[in-house]
């Protein structure tokens, strides 16, 4: 529900979303947990949501998560760029290629 609420959200603005596919064992998402919080201070035009894997088990499978992290880059309620990894340099590249 909450996930339905925010997509709707960000259709209805207009705006890119960035997931981050994450769990609390999964120590290289932990490590880019304040990585992500920055990321959204600097493009406040951009949704960035954050979604731990086994407590949204549905959406996971349904996003076909098979590891973490995972960063999923969404326009207009759909997937177009999809990043598996902790690469801080390589996602800072995508969301400048979200916005353009």
């Amino acid at each position: 529900e909450t996930w339905d609420f925010f997509a709707s959200q960000a259709n209805k603005q207009g705006c890119p979303v960035i997931v981050h596919f994450t769990a609390s064992w999964c120590m290289p998402s932990v490590a880019m947990k304040p990585f992500f919080e920055r990321l959204a201070l600097c493009h406040r035009d951009i949704f960035f949501l954050r979604v731990d894997v086994d407590e949204v088990k549905e959406l996971a499978s349904k996003m076909e998560i098979k590891a973490m992290p995972t960063f999923l880059f969404m326009k207009e309620g759909a997937v177009v760029d999809k990043l598996v990894g902790a690469n801080p340099e390589e996602i800072k590249k995508r969301v400048v290629g979200l916005i353009s």
